[in-house]
């Protein structure tokens, strides 16, 4: 046996003793002796293999594969440029903690550097963005090498798994070859070692889970508390249950998988984007995970207090990141006061629930967001049934709705994944995923067909028309390859939606060309070349119709981009119209901040109409007023001829500064229902209010 054969054969045998069941190869020759063994493998019925023409499909392929699996899945190519094809998908799965054994051949060392044909450097090739890297060596006809190669394969599972210690994530093993590289004849030396692993197919080498249990940051109850989810595979049921025992909304992203449960908003994205909502209730507490980041008001949420530009400095706050892993946290706004591992909630009120968990009274801290999320649903809801015109935020919705129980529902990382997050109403019988780590296109449609096949069920993805075209090869599947059950939905605006949102849509002269990009491709001829079924939806009521059927297959769906840009702003409109409502009939005595927002989410003072309106002096500014943000208070709150301190504006709008870290504060206006503002960490009784209720701490690990 020669030495190429013997490592394919060992390696591949340890791999599947580790748990390896998922393997993506593009052909290539420098890569015989892997790919003739996982083949083998796949004879053996031990892997599933799955043959690429393009490697970056392939790679992307592979990260869908492991995305939907949780597990890793081993991609293989030949040497030179085919290896740097690999590098979108590597990247995606760093970012995103995302299991991969990217194995790459290579030629040997003596033919580097010599003009040899198809050798560049592959050494360290990914850079960063692996999570361990080895560069194996030549395979050689000696004692010991069974062992090495055995121990290598364990060591890059534990790496890639994230047993050796670190977040789960891509290994690359650069694996040079000597020919021959095909087995040969009987005629050939004996291997000078026997090639079997240990007995009873245990690994080489076994990793535990490792280190000890996390230690919890303890972080005191407070009403005023919001939970972030953001796109990651992370333990998001504990979060859900946190917000739950707590009282506190969950504004979760589509593929957090935590859009579920009671406190679950569906259209928290227009609430935060409305100011007056968001002046009175910014939370003392915001817990986050994984790594939000789809709109500008979110991300300012998460950003340093104050920074919604609508309270000055704002209040006093605390913001806990729970770790992604070691050394991994997602905190863009550098706001983070806390990052843990795990948390641990304590001096939690006991309030009477029912069979969902704590619902908390209807005028609580909750309640306002429950009330506001409803309006702003209802809103959203009837401006995007008005008219029967195919809309991407309402084939978005839709389709959200429309797929069956127990689906899998991929998006696109660009418009799709927004509108969803913006439409979609809790659900917990569906699972969405999205490539949010790097936030690309590349290889959309490749990774959507590797996460249907792991899914084994069926499945669907929203992309856009640009990010189809752009993994046009990711179609190509072999007639013996396995094929999953996946519709594709396309939604054809024409070019790049996503810009007409953005900036650059303000100069016309220059956007089409350099942003919308049209391309005036025939998507249903694409659909042929590759021998798929088509069908271009025409209506919103036949979604459900061009939903059915099983297999690879392409819906179309023609939007306008202008029409769209249009649409949101109307749903802006009236979805902060309805919220502004709910303030008002919260409080109908009261004023109300009279913000407004420009047109990418920022807020911008306003003049308002309100019952203080008359207060004004001679530049039209009311007397009690805070730099940048134009008020209107309470009539019977206003000292005549006084300037309002601060906190005192604040209060009036039902703001609490003087509630610090980990602080509770209850105030009721009832004087059947009195209490005193008590900060710190103890929740004051308050009487006929849960009075003698015994405070109880709530183990949330993450």
């Amino acid at each position: 046996m020669n030495p190429s054969t013997a490592f394919g054969l060992s390696f591949t045998d340890e791999l599947v003793r580790c748990g390896l069941l998922e393997v993506v190869l593009a052909p290539g020759s420098r890569s015989t002796p892997l790919a003739m063994a996982f083949l083998d493998a796949e004879r053996r019925r031990e892997v599933r293999l799955h043959v690429r023409i393009d490697e970056r499909s392939a790679s992307f392929t592979a990260l869908g594969l492991a995305k939907a699996s949780r597990r890793p899945v081993a991609v293989l190519c030949t040497s030179g440029t085919a290896a740097a094809n690999f590098h979108p998908a590597v990247i995606e799965a760093d970012e995103s903690g995302i299991p991969l054994l990217v194995l790459t051949a290579d030629r040997p060392p003596e033919m580097r550097g010599t003009g040899a044909n198809q050798v560049i450097d592959q050494a360290k090739l990914y850079g960063t963005a692996v999570r361990w890297f080895c560069e194996a060596g030549v395979p050689e006809a000696r004692p010991g090498m069974v062992g090495y190669w055995r121990s290598l394969a364990c060591q890059a599972w534990a790496h890639a798994s994230g047993r050796a210690g670190a977040l789960a994530g891509p290994v690359h093993l650069n694996l040079a070859f000597r020919e021959p590289l095909v087995p040969g004849d009987a005629g050939e030396p004996d291997w000078p070692e026997p090639l079997d692993g240990r007995p009873d197919r245990r690994p080489w080498t076994s990793f535990g889970w490792p280190g000890p249990s996390p230690d919890e940051l303890e972080v005191p109850w407070t009403e005023r508390g919001v939970v972030v989810c953001g796109d990651g595979d992370y333990d998001e049921a504990a979060l859900v249950e946190l917000a739950e025992r707590a009282g506190w909304p969950v504004l979760a992203e589509p593929s957090s998988g935590a859009r579920r449960g009671p406190n679950a908003l569906s259209a928290y994205q227009y609430l935060l984007a409305t100011p007056e909502f968001m002046t009175a209730h910014q939370p003392d507490l915001i817990v986050s995970s994984g790594r939000p980041g789809l709109s500008r008001p979110q991300s300012a949420l998460l950003g340093t207090p104050g920074s919604l530009g609508v309270l000055g400095s704002g209040p006093a706050r605390r913001h806990v990141v729970i770790a992604q892993g070691p050394g991994r946290w997602a905190d863009p706004q550098r706001a983070a006061t806390d990052v843990a591992s795990a948390i641990r909630l304590t001096a939690v009120p006991g309030p009477a629930k029912d069979s969902r968990g704590w619902l908390g009274d209807s005028r609580s801290w909750l309640g306002d967001w429950r009330r506001a999320d409803g309006a702003a649903r209802s809103a959203a809801d009837a401006v995007l049934d008005d008219g029967d015109a195919l809309t991407e935020p309402r084939l978005a919705r839709d389709i959200a709705n429309h797929v069956p129980a127990g689906a899998l529902l991929w998006t696109g990382s660009s418009l799709p994944v927004r509108d969803i997050d913006f439409h979609l109403s809790p659900r917990d019988d569906l699972r969405i995923l999205a490539s949010r780590g790097a936030s690309g296109i590349d290889g959309t449609t490749s990774t959507a067909i590797g996460a249907a096949l792991a899914h084994r069920g069926p499945a669907f993805a929203v992309i856009g028309d640009l990010t189809f075209l752009h993994d046009a090869p990711g179609l190509a599947l072999g007639p013996n390859e396995p094929r999953p059950d996946l519709c594709l939905i396309v939604i054809n605006n024409d070019g790049g939606g996503i810009f007409s949102t953005l900036e650059p849509a303000a100069f016309p002269g220059s956007f089409e060309r350099i942003f919308g990009t049209p391309h005036g491709a025939e998507l249903k001829h694409l659909a042929a070349a590759f021998g798929l079924p088509y069908q271009r939806l025409e209506q919103p009521d036949d979604l459900s119709k061009v939903l059915q059927g099983t297999g690879l297959r392409i819906v179309e769906a023609r939007t306008d981009r202008a029409a769209g840009a249009a649409l949101r702003a109307r749903l802006r409109e009236a979805v902060a119209q309805a919220i502004r409502s709910v303030l008002l009939r919260a409080r109908p005595n009261a004023g109300h901040i009279s913000l407004q927002a420009d047109p990418y989410g920022r807020p911008r003072p306003a003049v308002e109409s309100g019952p203080a309106a008359g207060a004004r002096g001679s530049a039209g500014r009311p007397r009690d007023h805070v730099p940048g943000v134009v008020v209107s208070c309470p009539a019977q709150r206003i000292r005549a001829g006084a300037q309002l301190e601060h906190e005192e504006l604040l209060a009036a709008h039902g703001h609490r500064p003087d509630l610090g870290r980990g602080a509770v504060g209850l105030v009721h206006d009832d004087p059947g229902r009195r209490g005193r503002r008590v900060p710190g960490r103890h929740r004051q009784a308050v009487p006929g209010h849960g009075q003698g209720a015994r405070v109880q701490g709530a183990r949330v690990p993450v």
